[in-house]
């Protein structure tokens, strides 16, 4: 059965993951993405690491569900052939640096002449104008700016570091996946096409504020129970042979942890036993130190089914390697494997969200470079000379 966005068409001219990844959801979830790549290299995340087959874990990562095609921008017939797509298209994705769209006339009123009911839409890394808009932007230098790396500091070591995966990018991918579907939904009921602009910047600190920012929220005085913040108490909790992860927040669960621990006696101490107590600071420094203590006497794999059986939210640190062997990962079938025509076999994760209604398919592979190039063309009536024609002057690939 197609999925809930069967019958949308999107055209993805972006690149690297803010908007491939955003493309690739929708994908995921019915919609006919075709990828428009340049020629020669295509996107530039087709040569990353880990690949086989000349293709890369990463390309493959932010683009299955689409069909690939390949247009040279640069020459006024490949313009052309776009215009042809976007007629027929509902979506038209880009992040190209502010301005450049513009300059290769493929703009958003370039695109609305043609498709007046056209959702443009607008990645960026700090917004159309500003101090920093022409600057070249990727996801670190987000993370720097939005106070990612601020926060990533363990109380023990505490310097400032990375979140170390493309947060900032995909942060912004699912802002654009929802905005897209917003847009169409507007649409439906007769807005019209819109341009849907979307800063890296200000998705980042939207998506970083509700805990991050949560000390720096209220303005003024008289503000009480000034902390800790959720960064300040976030940690792994180190055991004699390793390290685990738990969070206990209400008094039920804490007391949980102090039967686990073979202390119940603290259930009952007024200094520990209560929220009221532990938020007196000297006492949750006490009892952290008291936890902290126990905890090094026990093997992970000895406190951790005790910890589960109290009912502790609790759970181990996973290597890479062990994540898809995992349990629950395994029942959710939350990675799945397929065979990818080019590199062979392959796992990846599901699509996680469930729809009883308009389950999609599982989507194709991602494609290769120019895959589909021949196929999208007839569909837009481009018979085999007019595409042998774009072909020989470079316009195609």
């Amino acid at each position: 059965m197609p999925g809930p966005l069967a019958g949308v068409r999107v055209i993805d001219c972006s690149a690297i993951v803010s908007g491939p990844f955003a493309t690739m959801m929708l994908a995921d979830q019915g919609a006919d993405v075709v990828k428009v790549e340049p020629p020669g290299l295509g996107d530039f995340m087709r040569i990353g690491p880990f690949r086989r087959g000349n293709q890369s874990a990463f390309f493959m990562n932010c683009n299955r569900g689409k069909r690939g095609i390949c247009i040279d921008l640069r020459k006024p017939e490949g313009r052309d052939v776009l215009k042809d797509l976007v007629r027929g298209a509902d979506v038209f994705v880009q992040n190209f640096r502010p301005g450049a769209v513009d300059r290769m006339g493929i703009g958003e009123k370039d695109l609305r002449a043609v498709n007046p009911d056209l959702v443009y839409v607008s990645i960026s890394g700090f917004g159309d104008s500003g101090p920093y808009a022409k600057r070249r932007v990727y996801d670190p230098i987000i993370q720097g700016l939005t106070g990612h790396v601020a926060i990533q500091k363990n109380p023990e070591f505490p310097v400032p570091d990375l979140v170390r995966n493309v947060v900032a990018d995909k942060a912004s991918a699912m802002w654009v996946a929802q905005a897209v579907t917003a847009a169409l939904f507007a649409r439906e009921r007769g807005a019209g096409g819109q341009h849907v602009r979307l800063p890296m910047l200000d998705a980042s600190l939207y998506f970083f504020w509700p805990d991050g920012m949560m000390g720096h929220t209220l303005i003024g005085g008289d503000i009480g129970l000034p902390g800790p913040a959720l960064y300040d108490i976030y940690r792994l909790t180190g055991t004699a042979d390793g390290h685990l992860i738990y969070w206990a927040a209400s008094d039920a669960e804490m007391h949980a942890l102090f039967r686990a621990l073979a202390h119940p006696e603290w259930v009952e101490d007024p200094r520990y036993g209560s929220i009221q107590g532990r938020l007196v600071p000297e006492n949750r420094e006490a009892l952290g130190e008291m936890i902290l203590n126990e905890f090094r006497k026990w093997n992970t794999d000895e406190i951790l089914p005790r910890m589960i059986e109290q009912g502790v939210p609790v759970g181990p640190v996973l290597s890479l390697d062990e994540i898809p062997d995992d349990p629950q990962v395994r029942h959710n079938e939350a990675i799945v494997q397929r065979e990818h025509p080019a590199a062979g076999p392959m796992r990846e994760p599901r699509q996680p969200v469930r729809y009883d209604g308009t389950p999609p398919a599982p989507a194709r592979p991602a494609p290769m470079h120019a895959q589909h190039t021949d196929e999208v063309l007839a569909e837009l009536g481009y018979d085999v000379a007019r595409r042998a024609a774009l072909r020989e002057r470079g316009v195609i690939v």
